[in-house]
């Protein structure tokens, strides 16, 4: 059996070919247009595994060498802080380093989500950036009608566009109102367009999934953005071992620092979707404000941390639940 490490930029990919000996057999550097070359050159290794490194470019080569392969392994980037850190880095390194760890079978695995999710994903991360593209030609606007000491709370409504058209304003700054209008006509066209997107992806959902955004959208005030986020970023929820674990992949578990035997709490990591991250929390504030059973629990923790901690550890404790509801199949239970 050999072993193969690849080190994949976006223009040229470092193949290394180790034996069981950890001794290498092959390095080459090789465009990534050539494609049929990088196939050949496997095909005369095989058999082999193969480790490459999760980075955002990665499928297409997975899906080059999965039919060669016996097995394909994606390599978590953090935990291969040997690559990282190394003084002496470089392509033929990395490739080198990959190979001899995968013949130990010591790669630490990124999880590789599966076709339907990955589609969903990049569908609720298009919607995201439209929306926040709105929100900024929203703010641009505003910001020069406040200048006029014009602005008013319905300025993009229907009444409010009218009234925007009466405002008098310098002709520079009139047209640049125009183009930024023109401009959230349009973002608000491919809005509607993408909602209605993942509405037809979402008749499309095989049975567990079905299953699993009827339990997320028991809870109240969780409507489908939250729903489509949750279920896109974190993917299969049965990969994770526990609620800890999915909280980490979040980015929401709080770091801790220990030296000379004492130890201090730090802030969330940070790690993980910030999407995810996002959508917690925004749907944290909204449970806080409608229901008393979670208002009850901010406060409490409001008085012992501070607001921005108390909604960050509602939200922990909002994605715990989910787990527990997702794992059970069981709708939201309200407090009696």
């Amino acid at each position: 059996m050999n072993f193969v490490g690849v080190d994949l930029h976006k223009k040229t990919i470092t193949i290394c070919i180790v034996n069981e000996a950890r001794e290498v057999l092959l390095r080459r550097t090789i465009a990534c247009d050539q494609e049929g070359l990088i196939g050949e050159l496997l095909q005369r290794w095989r058999p082999f595994e193969l480790v490459v490194e999760a980075t955002a470019s990665y499928e297409w080569f997975v899906q080059l060498a999965d039919p060669l392969a016996e097995r394909v392994v994606l390599a978590h980037p953090r935990k291969l802080r040997v690559i990282a850190e190394s003084t002496n880095k470089s392509d033929k390194v990395d490739a080198t380093v990959l190979a001899q760890f995968l013949a130990l079978d010591m790669i630490p695995e990124a999880h590789r989500p599966s076709p339907r999710v990955r589609q969903h994903r990049a569908l609720v991360r298009h919607r995201q950036y439209i929306q926040g593209r709105i929100t900024s030609v929203k703010t641009k606007i505003r910001r020069i009608v406040s200048n006029y000491n014009a602005d008013r709370k319905n300025l993009f409504s229907k009444a409010g566009q009218e009234y925007l058209a009466t405002v008098k304003l310098l002709p520079a700054d009139r047209f640049i109102v125009a183009d930024l209008v023109e401009q959230l006509r349009h973002h608000q066209k491919s809005l509607r367009v993408v909602n209605r997107q993942l509405k037809e992806f979402a008749k499309e959902a095989p049975a567990a999934e079905q299953e699993a955004r009827e339990v997320l959208e028991s809870i109240p005030t969780i409507g489908p953005v939250t729903v489509n986020v949750v279920l896109s970023e974190l993917g299969d929820t049965r990969r994770f071992r526990s609620q800890k674990k999915a909280v980490a992949y979040a980015g929401l578990a709080p770091g801790q620092r220990e030296s000379a035997g004492k130890s201090r709490q730090l802030g969330i990591t940070k790690e993980g979707s910030r999407l995810l991250r996002w959508a917690l929390v925004e749907a944290a504030w909204r449970l806080v404000g409608k229901t008393r059973r979670w208002r009850t629990i901010y406060e409490r923790l409001r008085h012992r941390r501070g607001p921005k901690k108390a909604i960050v550890a509602v939200a922990r404790r909002l994605l715990c639940v989910m787990m527990s509801m997702l794992a059970k199949g069981e709708r939201y239970r309200y407090a009696v």
